[in-house]
């Protein structure tokens, strides 16, 4: 006997299945009720379809992301539900500047939020060609402003951006490199991030200040912060960098990792040239480094690296040595001893006893080990071929001790009054450096000695 239904409800069709010449390239259409075979919505067959989007309005995230690997059919109509307006309402959460909640919890709900919508729509676009995948997702997701480049009237305040970071994330975790490729090129065919970047690395140091901001915002919170491998933040991190020159690899750089004002966020232009830099103002660019001499990234050999730590300590204009040597410490050993050797290899002893000087400073007022910049000292007179080379390269050593000790002596007694203070404590950390060097020096001379 037949049973009645309410017909004011649209039915999943029972209908048999026809074999079809013609089917749609667009994924998001309306399923055809031709095209699939009904006995893959098991026991959802009789319900109509509004009854089944209550049904997916009751669950959460992961368990419509689990529902839609059930079959194909399934997976279609929960995408059609996506593409509704009460569907994509629901999902697409937009309480990106709620900052109410104490301890940031508001921060880990939301960007669990769109990690969990990140597997959702990989499992549900997981047929479609990479190319496809990304034009239907963007058409979703476009309606959120937040995730545009220039979206945000409040960027600092805003999870927007690391939001999105986290869904292509997730969506993309696992792909090969070439999709990822695409990802990349779809980005900045859909941000115009290359032309932007040509802006920025064409333009004076801090002329752009609105612009490099929110690059800096993009590629960080975008492309580089939520990967766990760090494999994977070196291919998006490669993506960016290597199609530029290596003088605009170094701006791009400074731009994404280097100093921010704390006010505003803003890059912090003159913070190398002018003064000592403190560790967190280092830290990121430091990180980066380590990032592509680490891994073994495809693209980057050992000398490229060293290439682009070189070209970064001129950006924009020559450091302080002491700010190249703080760089270098927090770089790691590898990436400090292959810069300081090419320096002893290239004929550049003098600076590179001016280097070793100011790595002894940094220990000293940082309170690193001082026996760590010995060491590597010792390391490094190995590169020396001949023994001449070795006691020519230490007396530069110690030449150069003198000769900033009475360079910072002078400034002292030469400097107006509000910089005196300054000063002198960077000579009385200067002198302490020298005398703990040379103490480090001696128990190693006596060590050795004695063994």
């Amino acid at each position: 006997m037949a049973s009645r239904v309410n017909t004011s409800f649209t039915l999943i069709p029972n209908q048999k299945y026809r074999r079809s010449n013609h089917r749609s390239s667009h994924f998001p259409n309306i399923l055809d009720p031709d095209s699939q075979p009904l006995s893959t919505l098991g026991n959802f067959k009789a319900l109509p379809l509004e009854i089944f989007q209550i049904i997916l309005r009751c669950l959460s995230v992961k368990d419509i992301s689990m529902l839609s690997m059930v079959s194909k059919t399934v997976s279609q109509h929960i995408i059609n539900y996506i593409s509704t307006s009460s569907g994509s309402k629901r999902l697409l959460l937009q309480d990106f500047h709620n900052l109410e909640l104490p301890d940031r919890r508001q921060d880990s709900t939301i960007l669990e939020h769109y990690r969990s919508l990140g597997l959702l729509f990989k499992r549900c676009t997981l047929l479609l060609p990479t190319k496809e995948r990304l034009k239907y997702i963007h058409k979703i997701l476009a309606e959120v402003s937040c995730f545009k480049f220039n979206g945000c009237v409040a960027p600092l305040q805003c999870l927007g951006l690391p939001c999105y970071g986290m869904f292509l994330q997730t969506l993309t975790a696992g792909w090969d490199e070439l999709e990822c490729h695409r990802v990349y090129n779809f980005l900045c065919e859909l941000t115009n991030l290359s032309r932007k970047m040509q802006t920025v690395v064409c333009s004076k140091p801090g002329n752009a200040r609105k612009l490099e901001l929110r690059i800096r915002l993009f590629c960080r919170n975008v492309l580089l912060d939520h990967w766990t491998h760090r494999s994977d933040s070196a291919f998006w991190l490669t993506c960016i960098l290597k199609p530029w020159p290596m003088v605009n690899q170094a701006r791009l750089l400074y731009i994404i990792f280097g100093p921010v004002a704390p006010q505003d966020g803003q890059v912090v232009w003159q913070k190398m040239i002018e003064e000592p830099a403190d560790e967190p103002s280092l830290k990121g660019l430091a990180d980066a480094i380590k990032l592509l001499y680490d891994t073994g990234t495809k693209g980057w050999t050992a000398d490229d690296v060293i290439s682009l730590v070189d070209e970064l300590s001129v950006v924009p204009r020559e450091w302080l040595l002491e700010n190249n040597a703080h760089l270098l410490i927090l770089s790691g050993n590898s990436i400090c001893f292959t810069f300081m050797a090419s320096k002893a290899v290239n004929g550049r002893a003098i600076e590179l006893a001016k280097l070793i000087v100011f790595l002894a400073l940094v220990c000293e007022k940082e309170l690193y080990c001082m026996d760590w910049a010995v060491k590597m000292t010792r390391k490094v007179c190995k590169v020396f071929s001949t023994p001449v080379e070795r006691n020519n390269f230490l007396q530069s050593v110690a030449n150069a001790f003198a000769y900033v000790i009475m360079e910072m002596l002078q400034s002292v007694m030469s400097g107006d009054h509000d910089e005196d203070d300054r000063s002198f404590l960077n000579l009385f950390h200067l002198v302490h450096a020298q005398a703990n060097f040379h103490k480090e020096v001696l128990y190693l001379t006596m060590n050795t000695l004695s063994t």
